[in-house]
């Protein structure tokens, strides 16, 4: 794994909610609990908790511990007439200055005084999107060069370390061995 020491970014909010609603309200400070996510959350645990994926198979591994959301995408959404506040999207992060959606599957982010999180992929974007605001799920999907789909609703993780992390903190990362793997969704 290779090592970038610098910061790269901040944490602008961290959000949680013990329901299983789309959006989350921002909180002070979350703490990030090995292997299970944010304690209080309801996607809290080491198995799924996403209700859609819990009705197929309640045993598979909960890859989805942690939503990160980059803020700059809230910027570019706002210039799109959307109104959205960190925690809007259901993310338990919202970050600044932080590559989110170009960094490589296994990529660890170094959070606060020693959490860390380990992205395991993209947040595939729903229809419940729309409920927030009309239109929204459509302003997160677009097309590359090629027309492939691009997902730009944040990334997922599982917790790798303890911590609690509070807005401010800084965020700093550690690539995977070559070859990297590009997220793909979770």
């Amino acid at each position: 794994m290779q090592v970038d020491d610098s910061v790269v970014g901040e944490v602008l909010a961290v959000c949680k909610d013990s329901e299983h609603r789309m959006t989350k309200p921002s909180v002070s400070e979350i703490r990030l609990v090995t292997g299970a996510g944010v304690e209080g959350d309801a996607h809290f645990g080491d198995r799924v908790q996403h209700l859609s994926r819990v009705a197929r198979d309640p045993n598979q591994p909960n890859l989805r511990q942690v939503h990160l959301i980059h803020a700059e995408l809230h910027d570019e959404l706002r210039e799109r007439g959307f109104d959205l506040a960190p925690g809007d999207m259901g993310e338990n992060i919202t970050t600044r200055a932080v590559p989110l959606l170009d960094l490589p599957r296994g990529t660890r982010l170094r959070i606060g005084a020693s959490a860390i999180v380990e992205l395991t992929g993209l947040r595939n974007p729903c229809h419940q999107l729309d409920r927030i605001q009309s239109g929204l799920m459509k302003s997160v999907l677009d097309r590359d060069d090629e027309g492939a789909l691009i997902r730009k609703a944040g990334v997922m993780g599982i917790v790798l370390q303890d911590g609690l992390v509070r807005p401010g903190d800084a965020i700093s990362i550690d690539l995977p061995e070559e070859p990297a793997e590009p997220l793909a969704p979770v």
